[in-house]
Formats: structure tokens, C-alpha cells, sequence
């Protein structure tokens, strides 16, 4: 098992959910230093500050990842060797402006692997998203799946997944690829372009009714965030990741309608359900394959689906604005 003492690290997207959640989690391997890139396109300096008080070497730099010199000139100053992106915008920005969320996520893997060719640094973890799968055409979803993504946003994240599977082939550089799938828990993105659980939560909060977009008939594989955390460094530790893309995930489907129905029970309320039309390239069926995961990381989650979510309900009660 590799290890992370007195490392220097860089979180791009360190400040966002997952990321912020990274920090936390490499905070107890005790590194000499962490670096946090983030633009706060969605990313919060609050998501960072228990962080801040647990880690005295925790630098943010508010830095668009993309600027390949302005990355160059952070990696060399802070001495990094370790990046974990995890930078990206969210899927829903695909409907708003599609070529930017396509570009960022392949322009994001350009620039690190560009730097990491050019041994500026010694390894790149990078996060991909199990939307870049699409649609489930056999279930569980396992790493061979083909790739066929649904939107702009998927469409980036596979192709910037392949930039890193050409890279590993051809320079045989430190890479590998973490695919998380459906993560929730405390810190979510409440506000524009927010997944499911935080808008249900958001909505039943402020005492209105929650949204079923379809039939809600649509599955995912939904992992709580410390998990998803747990895993990314998994991937790091253990060296035969490399060169791999390996699935984040609890490994078991749920409908978005029963989803909606546990968190309403939850929190005691009895009311209608508004229905809407189906999102636009809502993928229907997601279900991962974990057997890598298991095999090569010896990783499984946590929390199970219960445990998760209770903890997320009280988080978002104790943080209601």
C-alpha cells in the first residue's frame, strides 16, 4: 500500500462536494501539504472549514484548473506530487451551455496529463462519472461496459477518460481512473443544478411537495460521499489501480420514485407527490459491478443505503437555510 505521509497533494475541485470530502479524507494520512484548486463554480469555501481547522498546511487557491500555466507555476511552487481531479461542472449545465461542459471535463485531463507527461508530478487519480457508461445495457454495469454517454457533460467525462487510458498506454504514466457513481450525503449542492436527493430534501424542508420527473421508474446506484472518498484514495494507495478505471459504488439499484417515498417517511411527511416530465437524457437504469473495487482495493462501502441517507436527512435539517 502506497502511502501519503509528508506528500504534497493538489485537489482540483477541492472546495465542491466530493472534493471537499477528499480533503477530509487525506487529511488522516498526515501529508506534508494540501493544495485546493477551485474556480467556486459551485465549490464553497464553508465546505472547507472544518478542514481548516483540522489541517494547518491547507492551502485554496481560487484557479481555474484549465490554465495550463497557472497549474504549471502552483505544481512547481508547492512542490506537488500527487492530483486528484475532481474538477468538472455539474451534468445539469450541459442544458444551459453544452460545449463548455463538454470542454471543461476533457480540457481539465489535457492540462494535468500534459504537466504529469512532463514530470512536474508523479500521479494523477482522476474522477470520472458513471454517467459516461449512459443507459445500462447489461446490469451490473462492470468497467467493460461500453461507454455511451447521454449528454454533453457524460460525453466529456468519457472522452476525458480516454485521454487517460491513451496516456497510461502510451507513456505508461502513474494513472488511473476513479468512476463514482450516483454520490449523496452532507455538503451536496443545494442550489442550481442540484441532484435529486438535496432538491427532495430542499422542497419537503420548506414544507412543499417533492418532484417525480417521469415514471420515476429510473434507477441509480446511489453511495454515501465518505465512501466515495474512501474509494478515490483507495485507488491511490493501491498500485495495481494503474492504468485502470475501476468503479465507486454500493453495487445495488434503487427506483427514484421509492428513493423520494424513503426520504418523505423519513421525515414524516404525508402529502401529495408533484409529478413533472422526464428530464432531458435521464438515463434509465444504473447498477454497478464492484468486483474490482473488491479485488483490487479491497474496498467496500461503509454505510449502507439507510445508514447514508439518515445522516444526510439530519444534515440538511441542521443546515436549512
Amino acid at each position: 500500500m502506497l502511502s501519503l505521509k509528508n506528500k504534497s497533494i493538489l485537489v482540483t475541485g477541492g472546495a465542491g462536494f466530493i472534493g471537499s470530502h477528499l480533503v477530509d479524507a487525506l487529511i488522516l494520512e498526515n501529508p506534508q501539504k494540501i493544495v485546493v484548486v477551485d474556480n467556486f463554480f459551485l465549490g464553497k469555501r464553508e465546505n472547507l472549514k472544518n478542514a481548516q481547522k483540522n489541517f494547518k498546511n491547507l492551502i485554496i487557491l481560487k484557479q481555474d484548473a484549465t490554465d495550463f500555466q497557472k497549474m504549471e507555476k502552483i505544481i512547481k511552487k508547492e512542490k506537488i506530487n500527487v492530483i486528484f481531479n475532481l474538477a468538472t461542472k455539474a451534468l445539469e449545465h450541459s442544458f444551459v451551455d453544452p460545449d463548455d461542459a463538454f470542454m471543461v471535463n476533457v480540457n481539465l485531463a489535457s492540462v494535468l496529463l500534459r504537466l504529469l507527461h512532463q514530470k512536474k508530478y508523479q500521479t494523477l487519480i482522476h474522477c470520472s462519472s458513471s454517467e459516461a457508461y449512459g443507459t445500462a445495457k447489461k446490469a451490473p454495469i462492470t468497467e467493460d461496459h461500453p461507454l455511451d454517454p447521454e449528454t454533453l457533460y457524460a460525453a466529456g467525462k468519457a472522452a476525458a477518460d480516454l485521454m487517460v487510458r491513451s496516456y497510461w498506454k502510451t507513456y505508461k504514466l502513474d494513472v488511473a481512473v476513479a468512476r463514482p457513481f450516483n454520490t449523496y450525503g452532507p455538503r451536496q449542492n443545494e442550489g442550481v443544478y442540484a441532484a435529486v436527493i438535496p432538491i427532495t430534501m430542499k422542497r419537503l424542508l420548506a414544507n412543499q411537495p417533492p418532484i417525480i420527473c417521469g415514471d420515476g421508474n429510473q434507477t441509480r446506484d446511489f453511495i454515501f460521499v465518505e465512501d466515495t472518498a474512501r474509494g478515490i484514495l483507495a485507488i491511490y494507495k493501491n498500485k495495481a489501480s494503474r492504468g485502470l478505471e475501476i468503479n465507486i459504488a454500493y453495487g445495488h439499484e434503487i427506483k427514484i420514485k421509492d428513493l423520494i417515498e424513503i426520504i418523505a417517511k423519513e421525515v414524516s411527511y404525508k402529502g401529495k407527490f408533484l409529478k413533472k416530465p422526464a428530464r432531458l437524457a435521464d438515463v434509465r437504469r444504473h447498477k454497478a459491478g464492484t468486483k474490482l473495487a473488491r479485488e483490487i482495493l479491497e474496498f467496500q462501502p461503509a454505510y449502507s443505503f439507510k445508514k447514508g441517507i439518515k445522516k444526510t436527512i439530519e444534515w440538511y435539517k441542521e443546515n436549512a437555510k
